[in-house]
């Protein structure tokens, strides 16, 4: 939870975003979700739109946290084949197909509970299915990360939306990176497939069908503190099936719903997390490198 009195002297510094916010809101509050053009009726809380609340204006843009009227990021076909990289030589091999043996099980939301067994993914023809959160044995800060990833198809067709291929990449626990059925599945679009999730959605979307593999190439800065002090924000550059579509993007402070990420102090180096939400999905090939900086 967030603490209401440290938020409110946040909002001094985000009232002129509020003037803009208040049109943005009442376009939301009035907008009909849209069913895909079929009339199929979905159940309670489980539309296309529905999951994580409208929350708060974000600062420096027009929008709201999950605003159901922000624009869909524009599709685009990544080219092909998609780049399945080895390892360098330098990295830390994740997940290699085989074992989960770098791996704990940790609660199945970003966070998550302290690391406790051994995950109970299941592991099939060089692949891993998600089955609960899991998270790094060992901790991280700067990295370059890769990942392969994909989301198969479901038979039922009422799960759209958040409920379609949700997991996530979550750096340090705290700042996460959507993953979810993402080639034909609206949902708001800070929350769609390579989202970085409240607060950007990704520049446009290289999603491939479900089925298909993707990719992610990440570079994630974490953050600096001094004390309690806040030096440097977190940022994180994606490039998705060879696309950028985060380009040094600044994360608000920890991923949440609402009323809006903020940052709380924590140690310079922590694991990395694969969220395990309601999926499915599948994940092979990942691996990691420490950035050491110039000259080291």
């Amino acid at each position: 939870m967030v603490n209401r009195r440290s938020f409110a002297r946040q909002v001094i510094g985000y009232l002129p975003v509020y003037a803009v916010a208040a049109s943005v809101a009442a376009r939301a509050d009035a907008q009909q979700v849209p069913t895909g053009g079929t009339g199929q009726q979905y159940p309670p809380g489980r539309g296309p739109f529905d999951g994580s609340p409208v929350g708060d204006p974000l600062p420096g843009q027009k929008w709201l946290v999950h605003d159901h009227t922000r624009p869909q990021p524009r599709k685009v076909t990544p080219g092909q084949p998609i780049s399945t990289m080895s390892a360098p030589s330098d990295a830390i091999v994740l997940f290699d197909g085989k074992d989960l043996s770098k791996w704990n099980a940790v609660g199945g939301g970003r966070g998550g509970a302290a690391p406790s067994t051994e995950p109970q993914w299941k592991i099939t023809d060089g692949h891993a299915e998600m089955r609960g959160g899991i998270a790094t044995k060992e901790s991280f800060g700067d990295i370059q990360l890769h990942v392969e990833w994909t989301t198969p198809p479901v038979d039922d067709p009422t799960r759209v939306g958040q409920q379609r291929g949700n997991s996530g990449i979550v750096f340090m626990g705290r700042y996460e990176v959507q993953i979810l059925s993402g080639f034909n599945n609206p949902t708001y679009a800070d929350g769609g497939v390579g989202a970085i999730y409240g607060v950007y959605p990704p520049m446009v979307n290289p999603c491939l069908p479900e089925g298909q593999w993707n990719t992610y190439d990440f570079v994630f800065e974490a953050p600096r503190f001094e004390g309690e002090k806040l030096v440097k924000p977190a940022f994180l550059t994606l490039f998705f099936n060879g696309v950028i579509v985060h380009n040094r993007a600044q994360f608000l402070g920890s991923t949440a719903h609402e009323p809006i990420a903020v940052y709380t102090p924590h140690a310079a180096e922590l694991p990395l997390q694969l969220q395990g939400h309601v999926g499915p999905a599948w994940y092979r090939n990942i691996w990691v490198r420490r950035l050491p900086g110039y000259d080291a």
